[in-house]
């Protein structure tokens, strides 16, 4: 039916990670064609080793023009394009390049860019964000077939880890797992500050946790994460007891370093959704966002957070106390850390004697 199909993905780790099961769900019903994903160049690599896609196309607008985007489009020849990615520039680029089928939800008045725009049901909005790109393949499908065969019980959204970032991995941290379990801590938030727990209490985190020689303690984060990463491992009492990878390791081998770890926390950010994805024990610190709709969806998450009046906002920046994750002890993630490694490893830990 379709030779060469475009698929415009999202634009966070977190959201892209959230898409994998819809993308296996085009494959099934497109076995043959072609399929290219649009993303930006600090997702692409998520998708890299993936099946998922025959290959990538790298889109950033803010390095680039519109018209750049629309010359790369055309220059693919698609037969259709699916717009995860919800913007009115994702079905405007479409558009300009004359992809014949543009599917996609009637959000942000693009409507008439769309020839098959499907509404964002109620229901839809009420579900977790991984059946929201679900759905528009399901009515697609429904569309084109009569039916839809997507599977909403079983989802598959699991990355593969590439051998060449695993030894990658190995040969920048040796020592890795050899002295004790690796545990993540990843303080930042890409695209929220209100999403971040307070440096002070991650601090306290590592000094309750450095104080058990069973585990090997990293902090991770993006490059421009380095900072704040080292300012919390610098406050600790013990610094020593744990290293600073922000901005070390690359998105592949991030991954591949996050499948070797026995526990990750973390606020509500992309190393969160991508260590779900590799069935890593994890701990996600909540606040203003609501897990009901976007969150780790993994049966090895947990989630930790203070019910407050105000929460969930959905603000980018707090304009009271930030009562949701000040109210989020550094015991209570402790806790929850060690009861998801305890769970995983069968482990007869010590619990934390603060």
């Amino acid at each position: 039916m379709f030779r060469r199909l475009l698929v415009r993905g999202t634009n966070w780790v977190g959201d892209s990670i959230m898409t994998i099961p819809a993308l296996r769900e085009l494959r099934r019903i497109f076995p043959t064609a072609h399929l290219t994903l649009m993303v930006r160049p600090w997702v692409a690599d998520l998708f890299a080793d993936t099946p998922l896609a025959d290959d990538l196309l790298l889109y950033d607008n803010r390095r680039e023009s519109f018209w750049s985007g629309v010359v790369k489009l055309r220059a693919g020849r698609f037969d259709a394009a699916v717009l995860f990615q919800n913007a009115f520039e994702a079905a405007a680029l479409a558009f300009a390049a004359r992809i014949p089928q543009r599917i996609g939800f009637a959000t942000e008045a693009r409507h008439l860019l769309l020839t098959d725009a499907f509404p964002v049901t109620p229901a839809t909005r009420r579900k977790h964000q991984i059946y929201y790109y679900l759905d528009l393949v399901a009515q697609w499908e429904t569309r084109l077939t009569g039916k839809t065969e997507v599977n909403y019980e079983a989802l598959d959204y699991r990355l593969p880890v590439a051998a060449d970032a695993r030894a990658a991995v190995e040969a920048k941290l040796p020592d890795l797992g050899r002295h004790g379990y690796p545990v993540a801590i990843v303080p930042g938030a890409a695209n929220s500050r209100a999403k971040q727990w307070p440096p002070q209490a991650f601090t306290a985190l590592l000094d309750r946790l450095a104080e058990r020689d069973e585990l090997q303690l990293f902090l991770v984060g993006a490059p421009n994460e380095h900072p704040l990463c080292e300012a919390i491992r610098q406050g600790m009492r013990r610094p020593d007891r744990a290293a600073t990878l922000a901005g070390e390791l690359s998105l592949r081998e991030s991954v591949a370093f996050l499948a070797c770890c026995a526990v990750v926390v973390s606020n509500d950010t992309g190393p969160a959704y991508v260590a779900a994805a590799l069935d890593r024990p994890l701990v996600t610190i909540f606040g203003p966002t609501d897990p009901n709709q976007i969150s780790p969806f993994s049966p090895t998450a947990r989630i930790v957070r203070k019910l407050v009046p105000c929460a969930p906002c959905l603000l980018k920046d707090c304009p009271i106390d930030h009562r949701c994750l000040t109210g989020v002890t550094p015991d209570m993630v402790c806790q929850a850390m060690l009861d998801a490694l305890d769970t995983q490893n069968g482990l007869a830990s010590r619990r934390d004697p603060h």
